[in-house]
């Protein structure tokens, strides 16, 4: 079906494959492309339609089309504001959409037929307004997950020297798959320049969600955005109109005695924060974003104190006790894969999980309750070479591949979108790492070489040299201050991650083979290595210290990861075995056999209930812990 997009035409649906309007003769396809099936929106600005590209296989987005109303378009002076704005939309989401993944991304902008066309990304999803007319209020457990999620956002559009004026439920979209909250509709946003956050402009926003300054005085700050953010929280949490939570007497909002009539409250941390948020004079609010953070506690890693350089060295051998057997059963075997699974990575919240091949492509799996879908809910090409490394953004969002064709992409998770091609590596990208704060983005390659990236706008910070081979491992510590790299050269480099140049601290010179996979222990700055040597070898990074004996196979190591409470540690080997070890006993737990290939990526749900393993035949398995 593909709709018409003359606004005059009686009968605008048209059969598939239609060139042109049966009813009015208008072009179907826009830049000989574009075709529209169906119309998501209509405002006094235009309307927005849902679209396939036929250039990209009928891919979908979104298209806006720039049709003000009437009484705009006979005002001059209207229509070239209304212009301005709309094409100010397509240039913000031209600098922050390939930037953020919340954020949609400009595919397209161009005027065809006398009339202007935004073409973006689409959202799969409902918005705030949609699920609180579905669901009814809020949970302050809701609202706290909401803040989370859009007040780094802001942040981001803020540093950009952008602020977004029209915050409001219908503007924030629950992205599916994977529930992350997208910022939509900056049709009315500023861009602002240096100090002239304060300067007058033009009075735009939603009555009741745009403050004082907004409205009066046409004035915006990154404050008059949390403001808009706290008055969307207080209407979603009490599920009532705006004009019954503001009392125009007392020239205040009354939304806590609300909410208990209603019965219900909420703590009195959320109440201060929100209220604050809510302040109309515009000294008293939230500055900035990360002030709001900071109260709510969802404070940024700043680094430890630089450690001692010191090369780490062995240390003597505890006693060992024999260990608990533990009941793994392989559930379930994913394939799709046409070509060796060589690299795996699994969402925070454990419901996307991600394997890239040496077949250049890199399946996106969802995750359910028993079992994961079979059929891959993305598949992402671009790579053309074997995709060697892959880790995941700590909020989900982003997940970064890296290949043997010396290329890192970026992808955006929820829609499978690339955001991203980094080429500054001249070997193949063996190793990523990202930090817990997800500001920091690590990789290593067979240029020797280790990159420190910025993951947000995505440039390098700094280049590490001291490998004389491949890098072919990198890990980073829980706390984000220890980075720890493996190479062929058959070293462990240790260095301190901070607000500066890492420092580095030391090095592992054990292993007599290249170290070719690395892990921390998710609750201390334990680490283990795995080499070609055919030993694991368990360090105490703080502490300079080896413990206990390296664990010794006939077989080779070629990838580890640590159970999520720090107990036990996987092992995958080159015989087609999973080997689980008890990290304080330092005794085999279990060998899971199944894989008729070698195996080269393991990885725990975030649960520890359920293992992920690759292996060269071609072959995903999921094992759960029974009984």
């Amino acid at each position: 079906m593909s709709y018409c997009f003359n606004i005059t035409c009686p009968k605008p649906y048209n059969p598939d494959g239609s060139k042109f309007c049966q009813t009015c003769g208008a072009k179907l396809l826009l830049k000989q492309r574009y075709r529209a099936i169906q119309i998501l929106g209509q405002g006094g600005m235009g309307r927005t339609f849902l679209a396939v590209d036929d250039d990209r296989l009928q891919a979908k987005c979104a298209i806006k089309q720039f049709l003000p109303m009437p009484e705009i378009q006979g005002n001059s002076q209207a229509m070239a504001k209304a212009t301005q704005l709309f094409e100010q939309e397509a240039r913000q989401l031209l600098q922050l959409g390939e930037q953020h993944p919340q954020i949609p991304a400009l595919l397209a902008y161009f005027e065809e037929d006398k009339c202007l066309y935004l073409v973006q990304q689409l959202i799969p999803g409902q918005n705030l307004g949609q699920e609180l007319a579905k669901q009814g209020p809020f949970s302050e457990s809701q609202i706290l997950d909401i803040l989370k999620n859009l007040l780094p956002v802001l942040e981001f559009i803020h540093q950009q020297q952008v602020i977004h004026r029209d915050i409001k439920p219908e503007n924030i979209l629950r992205r599916s798959p994977d529930g992350q909250l997208v910022l939509i509709d900056f049709g009315v946003s500023k861009q602002v320049r240096g100090t002239s956050l304060g300067n007058t402009g033009t009075r735009t926003g939603t009555q009741g969600y745009a403050p004082v300054e907004q409205i009066r005085g046409g004035k915006a700050f990154p404050a008059s955005d949390i403001y808009s953010l706290g008055v969307t929280c207080i209407e979603l949490l009490t599920g009532a109109t705006l004009d019954d939570l503001f009392d125009p007497i007392e020239n205040r909002w009354v939304w806590r005695p609300y909410l208990r009539r209603l019965g219900t409250d909420v703590s009195e941390s959320l109440s201060a924060v929100l209220d604050k948020m809510l302040q109309d004079s515009l000294k008293e609010r939230y500055q900035s974003a990360a002030a709001v953070q900071k109260d709510l506690k969802y404070q940024p890693y700043t680094g430890l104190a630089p450690a001692p350089r010191t090369t780490v060295r062995p240390a003597a051998t505890p006693n060992h006790h024999p260990a608990e057997p533990q009941n793994w059963q392989c559930l379930q075997t994913l394939t799709g894969h046409t070509e060796a699974v060589l690299s795996l990575a699994i969402s925070p919240n454990g419901r996307i999980l991600a394997s890239g091949s040496a077949d250049k492509t890199i399946h996106l799996w969802q995750v359910l309750e028993s079992r994961v879908n079979p059929e891959p809910i993305h598949i992402l090409k671009g790579h053309t070479a074997p995709v060697s490394a892959l880790a995941m953004s700590p909020d989900g969002r982003i997940l970064v591949s890296g290949s043997e064709d010396k290329t890192i992409k970026l992808w955006q998770i929820g829609t499978g979108f690339l955001l991203r091609t980094l080429t500054e590596h001249t070997g193949s990208v063996f190793a990523l790492a990202i930090s817990p704060d997800g500001r920091i983005l690590a990789s290593g390659s067979g240029d020797g070489t280790i990159k420190i990236w910025q993951l947000s706008g995505v440039k390098i910070l700094h280049t590490l040299t001291n490998h004389s081979k491949s890098v072919l491992a990198i890990a980073i510590s829980a706390n984000g201050g220890i980075l720890a790299s493996g190479s062929e050269d058959k070293t462990v480099k240790i260095w301190q991650l901070g607000n500066s140049e890492p420092s580095f601290q030391g090095e592992i010179t054990s292993h007599s083979q290249p170290v070719c996979a690395l892990a921390f222990n998710p609750q201390q700055t334990i680490l283990a290595s795995a080499s070609f040597d055919k030993t694991i070898q368990i360090w105490d990074v703080d502490a300079h210290s080896r413990l206990g004996n390296p664990k010794t196979h006939s077989i080779r190591f070629d990838c580890l990861a640590f159970s999520p409470d720090g107990k036990t540690i996987a092992t995958g080997c080159e015989d087609k075995s999973i080997k689980l070890w008890d990290l304080e006993k330092g005794s085999l737990l279990r060998t899971l056999r199944g894989h008729t290939g070698a195996v080269s990526a393991v990885v725990f749900s975030p649960n520890g209930q359920t293992l992920f393993s690759a292996a060269g035949d071609k072959t995903i398995k999921i094992w759960r812990l029974v009984g």
